[in-house]
């Protein structure tokens, strides 16, 4: 018998075009019980309004390897399918704040990136389709008057915030709920404590309070249940990872730590490897434990490697966004990407996002210049959007033409766990 689903998962071609591999087959054969599993574990721990997942497919082992809770990137979305997203947002919101009419959103700020600009302007777009009023309000100090932002279609207007009691606006606009797109990695500003209005996400679950270890942490929590709820080995769906506190990349402290935990952590993905009679080399990624945007992360492929960092290596990893000290690192195991792009083969990964628990599409990252083994959140990377398919069920029969959209289900099924670990990440907060 069929789950009855308020929300259809939608599937999506994707540029890998192999066999599917046994992983992504247990996933199809479960779908059942995962969908039946993941409506009760919603009802334990909520949603976060919005979020994007970074995954790996190394074919052998499809994971996450990084979750971001104030998501740029909607412009490279398939604009066919905003309904979807707007309609996915509406939910997302209401079951926070049920009343909410008027959403006003924050963006990054001091940046001229013309492209995360356009982000801003889809997410309005998505927002208005789903019924609300918005206005865009910047936190910086110096924005005493209202910013024109020429985009290819129109102008965005952003104007300062002002505080009245325990209510932030911009001019006379006073919104329900206030949608955060700025990740407060350099901390929580003045103006935005002890709100009456709700922020989504929590300003608590910014950078400058957020670790990524304790998200993978909680990850790991999860997906131990549901490995063991569709049969296999956790492994297949989670990194290994370690993490190693008060380093400093500049004046060699913490190094010893460091060096120790990606040795120890070599084996034990060496280990893996030879159980499963995996060939190739196992690898880590070391990268700062709170931030985004693809900064302060090195791949390392022995302890030697780690011991033996340059200058210049050092300085990239001992800054963050907005020129943050890294004091934190997670080493996280390195997950090979099959996934490829074009005539050129340019190496690829895919980017999922979700509003709430609602997946919702999303593109693939692509750098022709990068390694299999490498971080492609780097310049010279771009995006392709994933072209959704008209299927809503999963066929009973899987034949070579089905492969490309069933391999969506795979990848939505891992990119609901890291937002369900999100949800566990605010959960604990709010306790």
């Amino acid at each position: 018998m069929q789950i009855k689903q308020e929300y259809e998962t939608p599937h999506l071609t994707t540029a890998l075009t192999g066999p599917l591999y046994l992983l992504e087959k247990q996933l199809l054969n479960k779908q059942q019980e995962i969908e039946q599993w993941f409506q009760k574990q919603w009802r334990l721990s909520p949603a976060p309004v919005y979020g994007s997942v970074d995954l790996r497919n190394s074919g052998f082992k499809l994971a996450p390897v990084d979750m971001n809770l104030f998501p740029a990137g909607f412009n490279n979305l398939n604009p066919a399918f905003f309904p979807l997203s707007s309609e996915a947002a509406k939910l997302a919101i209401h079951s926070i704040v049920p009343s909410a009419k008027k959403i006003l959103i924050i963006p990054e700020n001091h940046t001229r990136n013309i492209f995360y600009w356009e982000n801003i302007n889809t997410l309005l777009r998505i927002l208005e389709k789903a019924g609300f009023a918005t206005a865009l309000g910047s936190l910086s100090s110096d924005d005493s008057v209202q910013t024109e932002i020429p985009l290819k279609e129109g102008l965005l207007t952003m104007q300062s915030l002002s505080r009245e009691a325990d209510n932030i606006k911009v001019g006379d606009f006073i919104a329900d709920a206030i949608l955060l797109n700025n990740d407060l990695s350099e901390g929580i500003p003045a103006i935005l404590k002890g709100l009456s209005q709700p922020l989504l996400p929590p300003a608590e679950l910014g950078w400058g309070h957020r670790l990524k270890s304790k998200h993978f942490q909680h990850y790991a929590n999860i997906t131990e249940a549901f490995a063991e709820l569709i049969e296999i080995d956790s492994w297949f769906i989670a990194p290994l990872f370690r993490q190693c506190g008060e380093i400093d990349f500049m004046r060699r402290e913490g190094e010893d730590c460091l060096v120790e935990h990606i040795q120890q952590l070599l084996v034990e993905i060496k280990k893996k490897y030879q159980e499963n009679a995996i060939s190739y080399k196992p690898f880590v990624i070391v990268k700062a434990d709170a931030g985004t945007y693809g900064m302060a992360v090195m791949t390392v492929r022995s302890a030697e490697e780690a011991m033996s960092f340059n200058r210049k290596q050092r300085t990239r990893m001992s800054k963050s966004k907005g020129g943050q000290p890294v004091q934190r690192v997670i080493i996280q195991e390195g997950i090979y990407t099959y996934e490829t792009w074009g005539p050129n083969q340019a190496v690829a990964e895919p980017v999922v996002y979700l509003w709430g628990e609602r997946v919702v599409g999303g593109f693939y990252r692509v750098h022709k210049d990068r390694g299999v083994d490498e971080n492609l959140n780097a310049p010279g990377m771009h995006f392709e959007p994933l072209a959704f398919v008209k299927s809503c069920h999963l066929p009973k029969q899987y034949s070579e033409q089905d492969e490309r959209q069933n391999r969506f289900y795979a990848y939505g099924v891992i990119a609901r766990l890291s937002m369900l670990a999100a949800a566990r990440e605010l959960l604990e907060q709010a306790q």
